[in-house]
């Protein structure tokens, strides 16, 4: 059994099977003429309204807290017994979620968002309606960056074990069970927030991933994306992935960094003022979000071998000569539209840096109003770092 406690979800109708992200994502070239024949740099993508790919419709089959707790076994070893698990959390996508009340008391809730129970505030984004429809577009974004591959490492067409950390929506973790059968997939997270309805094949774990792997199991492949938000110390984890991997095996990370120009034009702006802010607050969390130009060096150190480094650009308007990249411009401005800036501001900055909602609201109107400037030739870079743990499986 995998390290922290099990979270249990209740059921859902077999007609409304979700199918993560593919199902929601358009066509690219269909995106590509839809978007460019404009030029705008304020734009629209077709869909964003409703988000990348989670259903909102979903028929969740209800019931009280003492018919769902009476469901678990009193000396089931998994999740412990039916007293100390007596909590019943519901979530953002309206599920029955049992937790053990040892760690969960109430929803966090500030601002008008909510965040995850479980070690409430290491991780400082919202996990609510608005940003699980933002991170689906994430996710998008990554399907076009990298030609609707979900992964560069060379693992094989039979992975037979694979662990995607920090599983967020869980869209990654039910993409990859559905192409790859073989395999038995577990998705992490410190938020109960996946889809009820997923592949036979994958499941779902509240768990953090700097704490100690217990995984029974050794893995063929570890996967993480956009993870730079997450950790104090990426290198720990790389060396508990290692450790975790069978002899042969593949650890990759998506990631990606705060945004900057080659030109200059970002200085002086609302833009570039705002990621210092965000550098400052972070660095009272412990959790610095500059770390992912140090993940080819850590991979190496931890051991890893043919460790490879691919590198993109995320623009932050469609200000680029690059099609594929006016593309991702149009969709770094849908995430914007849905509320990207005050996902990541709106506790970092009340919290850490004392910001009242008044400042903070006139802030990121200017910061907005930068994103959507075609003069200033922001780009967030991408990297994906690859490597394999030596021996043959």
């Amino acid at each position: 059994m995998s390290s922290g406690p099990q979270v249990l979800v209740a059921g859902v109708s077999a007609e409304n099977e979700v199918s993560g992200g593919r199902d929601a994502m358009m066509d690219v070239e269909e995106g590509l003429s839809t978007q460019i024949e404009g030029q705008s740099s304020a734009s629209t993508i077709p869909g964003s309204a409703g988000g990348g790919g989670h259903r909102q419709d979903a028929d969740v089959q209800m019931g009280d807290a003492s018919t769902v707790a009476g469901s678990i076994s009193d000396n089931d070893s998994a999740i412990g017994g039916v007293g100390s698990y007596a909590y019943v959390f519901m979530n953002p996508h309206n599920r029955f979620l049992i937790l053990g009340s040892s760690f969960l008391n109430e929803i966090v809730e500030e601002n008008g968002r909510t965040y995850h129970v479980y070690k409430d505030g290491k991780y400082m984004l919202p996990n609510d309606e608005v940003e699980l429809n933002r991170l689906d577009m994430q996710n998008k974004m990554w399907s076009i960056t990298l030609d609707q591959k979900l992964h560069l490492a060379p693992i094989g067409s039979n992975p037979q074990n694979v662990l995607d950390i920090a599983t967020g929506t869980g869209i990654w973790a039910i993409d990859f069970a559905d192409n790859y059968p073989s395999a038995h997939v577990i998705g992490t997270d410190l938020s109960a927030i996946q889809p009820a309805s997923i592949p036979s094949n994958l499941t779902f774990e509240l768990d953090d991933a700097e704490d100690d792997w217990i995984f029974p199991q050794k893995f063929d492949y570890i996967h993480g994306r956009t993870l730079a938000t997450c950790f104090k110390s990426p290198l720990s984890v790389f060396k508990k992935a290692y450790e975790a991997l069978a002899p042969g095996g593949w650890f990759e990370m998506q990631d990606m960094c705060l945004q900057r120009s080659d030109d200059g034009s970002m200085d002086g702006t609302s833009l570039k003022e705002w990621q210092e802010h965000v550098q400052k607050a972070t660095a009272f969390t412990g959790v610095p979000w500059t770390n992912v130009p140090n993940y080819k060096r850590w991979f190496i150190e931890a051991g890893f071998e043919d460790v490879t480094e691919v590198t993109f650009r995320w623009p932050s308007n469609q200000w680029s000569g690059n099609r594929k990249e006016r593309l991702l411009g149009a969709w770094t401005q849908a995430q914007i539209d849905n509320g990207m800036l005050e996902s990541v501001s709106t506790r970092l900055f009340m919290m850490k840096l004392g910001w009242s909602q008044e400042k903070l609201d006139e802030f990121l109107a200017k910061v907005n109003a930068d994103t959507k400037n075609p003069n200033i030739h922001a780009y967030s870079p991408v990297t994906v770092v690859y490597g394999r743990k030596p021996g043959s499986s």
